[in-house]
């Protein structure tokens, strides 16, 4: 399986630290938010990694390399101006394959998710081994997580393990999701395209599984959760995370 990290954000929020460093370089305890997804990514054995970029993008590959620092193969997929989740996805196609690929946001700080759960969550196959016609099989499997003070209102409904547009208790979707790339077919290269108008058609269908994390997850989104990170202790390593 490969892996995109999404590093092509502009970050607003967190400006000025923004103006001259990319949001996923942003350091939390110790290591550059990006570098904990790596480094996690890793050890579970996915070492093939694509990173889209936009903002100050250059940093990004001056600081990572080809990413065999971490025992990583890193290609980038630069964009001149960021073309949001899906687009960045269909610009980076020809680097992913045919094969279903995990997508992260290079700014969430997840440090204890088990990357090694993701390999198998989009079967092709019943558990008595019989194929899934195409239009039934799931297309996306998304981890959810608690909604955070900023959005409150969440993102989605889960029934056992299908998501759903709408239903309570709702969710906010984590920006960990693994995907079948042909979802992305009808987005040219270059296009601007959002990821959750794309995911709700599919929903709609009811081809997204999902189910929820319930480990330290962090959107970091302002220079206050930045620094709230930082006054608190490194985590221990745990399950497989990085240490």
């Amino acid at each position: 399986m490969k892996a995109m990290i999404f590093a092509a954000g502009r970050g607003e929020r967190m400006r000025p630290l923004t103006d001259t460093c990319p949001k996923p370089l942003l350091t939390v305890r110790g290591r550059p938010l990006i570098v904990w997804h790596i480094l996690n990514l890793v050890r579970a054995g996915i070492t093939d990694i694509v990173i889209n970029h936009a903002h100050l993008g250059d940093q990004i590959e001056q600081a990572l390399g080809d990413g065999s620092q971490y025992g990583a193969r890193i290609a980038y997929s630069p964009e001149q101006t960021a073309l949001e989740t899906a687009g960045g996805v269909a610009a980076a196609r020809h680097l992913l394959g045919d094969e279903p690929f995990l997508a992260i946001s290079g700014d969430i700080y997840c440090p204890y998710f088990d990357f090694e759960e993701v390999k198998d969550v989009l079967h092709d196959a019943d558990m008595w081994g019989n194929p899934y016609p195409a239009d039934k099989r799931d297309v996306a499997w998304l981890y959810l997580v608690k909604n955070p003070p900023f959005h409150p209102e969440g993102d989605f409904g889960l029934t056992m393990y299908s998501v759903t547009n709408d239903g309570d208790p709702r969710w906010t979707f984590g920006n960990i999701g693994v995907y079948r790339p042909e979802i992305f077919d009808g987005i040219a290269a270059g296009e601007y395209a959002k990821l959750g108008p794309l995911l709700r058609q599919y929903i709609e269908r009811g081809q997204v599984g999902g189910e929820v994390y319930e480990g330290e997850w962090h959107n970091v989104g302002t220079i206050e959760q930045l620094e709230a990170l930082n006054v608190t202790r490194a985590p221990a390593a745990r399950n497989g995370a990085a240490k």
